[in-house]
């Protein structure tokens, strides 16, 4: 069991002791910490807050305790039901709310559920609103409403139409273009809350033949959900068979996009934020951000437009300040996460989706060839397995040190970086585990530097 405190919610595996995982105490105590907080924040004695899940098992058991948490703190709740990550945030502004919760794990494995909280912007928490709802919960310092205070909840039932009819009105986005390139397009939603966006989606978009697997919201995901290549065989060979253009693969709550080729290769998910990213920046010069551990790949593309890159601690808050320290209009993270300002600030598959279709439907290029265009990294993605013996910091500065004569940053963890390869450890802010993320011009160099690196992190330890 596991109960992860950090700057991407409260998150656990369902079941166990109290304060061990995710139990019942423990999602009412979060729930009402943040409730608490939201209503110093605001100043109001009856705030609301929108509530939307993604389809995990264990989403229902949650959403009524949540619900029925906010609501005996006297907070009015708009639940929106099954809904995407950003399709939450964007409701949150489109219903001039105080805040909202976001059920879900994202990539995690189905035994696993979270608490992601929003501000009034539909943005996530930034360190010093997280680390004052955390005080909350330590000091459990609740005080729930009279009964005539108690809160009420209504239900919005057209919360994805109006995300997707929003996505539409973008100005990059060409329906047009795309409706007349008669794309055959296959997606993979895990059997999450995606089988119903997606396709809705690609439909709106124009695409009349859409090839659907595992597109039904019952949270048996059918594979593991995190949109890596050796989960994606199962699309990568339904691509080839049905010839499809293009393949789009989600995780659980529609925040990450993978990108396959007509050919059944990987697009490769560092690149989908990359090729969204050129489209953008050809039509809208400007500046671009992403994480620590996201492609150089990035960076190149935003200079050939003429404009300036810049990095962020991981962690999508810390990218979202970012893009708006440096007014970038394109932005993200290396694991498949767009970032349209344009739209709102938030990971959105579907604004990725609209906007690499009308990429590609421009081109006239076949998926594979678009992905050849841009600079060629490749990176590898390890991890080490924490233990509570483990003195990470003590680690991680002792790898500093080692490193002194190379370009060192130390603002997530320790990233190196050499001339033509580098490589980023941190502690995850979702798992017990150190990543371990390196990118060179070959996957054998990347690789090679990663093993030299936990070799180092061996003898250190």
């Amino acid at each position: 069991m596991a109960l992860i405190k950090s700057i991407s919610g409260i998150r656990g595996t369902i079941g166990g002791k109290p304060g061990e995982g995710l139990s019942p105490i423990d999602v009412v105590r979060f729930t009402s910490a943040y409730g608490m907080w939201l209503k110093e924040r605001c100043g109001k004695a009856q705030p609301s807050v929108v509530v939307g899940r993604d389809a995990r098992i264990s989403g229902e058991m949650v959403k009524n305790l949540v619900i029925g948490s906010l609501q005996g703190l006297g907070i009015n709740v708009i639940h929106l039901g099954l809904a995407t990550t950003p399709t939450t945030e964007v409701s949150v502004v489109e219903h001039k709310a105080d805040g909202g919760i976001i059920l879900t794990a994202s990539h995690n494995p189905k035994q696993w559920n979270a608490l992601k909280l929003l501000n009034e912007k539909g943005e996530f928490l930034n360190a010093a609103d997280g680390e004052r709802v955390l005080a909350i919960a330590e000091q459990e310092a609740f005080v729930y409403a009279d009964v005539d205070e108690i809160g009420n909840m209504v239900e919005d039932t057209d919360s994805l139409k109006k995300h997707i009819e929003s996505v539409l009105s973008l100005e990059l986005v060409d329906v047009e273009a795309i409706k007349k390139a008669e794309f055959k397009v296959a997606v993979d939603c895990v059997n999450s809350v995606g089988g119903v966006a997606i396709p809705a989606m690609l439909k709106a978009l124009g695409v009349t033949e859409v090839l659907e697997l595992y597109c039904e919201p019952n949270g048996q995901f059918p594979h593991n959900p995190e949109p890596l290549p050796e989960h994606l065989t199962d699309i990568s060979e339904l691509i080839k068979k049905e010839k499809a253009d293009v393949g789009f693969v989600v995780d659980p709550d529609v925040d990450r996009l993978a990108i396959i080729s007509e050919d059944g290769s990987m697009f490769g998910e560092e690149y989908t934020l990359v090729a969204v990213a050129d489209y953008v920046l050809a039509n809208t010069p400007g500046n671009s951000a992403s994480n620590l551990s996201s492609s150089r790949a990035l960076r190149d593309v935003t200079e050939k437009h003429g404009g300036s890159y810049a990095a962020a601690a991981v962690g999508e808050v810390n990218v979202v300040e970012k893009m708006h320290e440096i007014n970038a209009v394109i932005g993200g993270e290396g694991n498949g996460g767009i970032i349209y300002p344009a739209s709102h600030y938030g990971r959105d598959a579907l604004v990725g989706v609209a906007l690499f279709l009308t990429h590609l439907a421009k081109t006239g290029k076949k998926c594979s060839e678009l992905r050849k265009e841009y600079p060629s990294y490749f990176m590898s993605k390890n991890k080490i397995e924490l233990t509570p013996e483990i003195d990470v910091d003590g680690i991680l500065l002792k790898v500093k040190e080692k490193f002194q004569n190379e370009k060192v940053t130390d603002i997530d963890g320790v990233k190196i970086d050499f001339a033509d390869r580098w490589v980023h450890l941190r502690k995850s802010n979702t798992e017990p585990i150190i990543r371990i993320y390196s990118e060179a011009p070959s996957m054998k160099e990347a690789e090679s530097i990663a093993l030299e690196i936990i070799e180092v992190i061996k003898s250190l330890a």
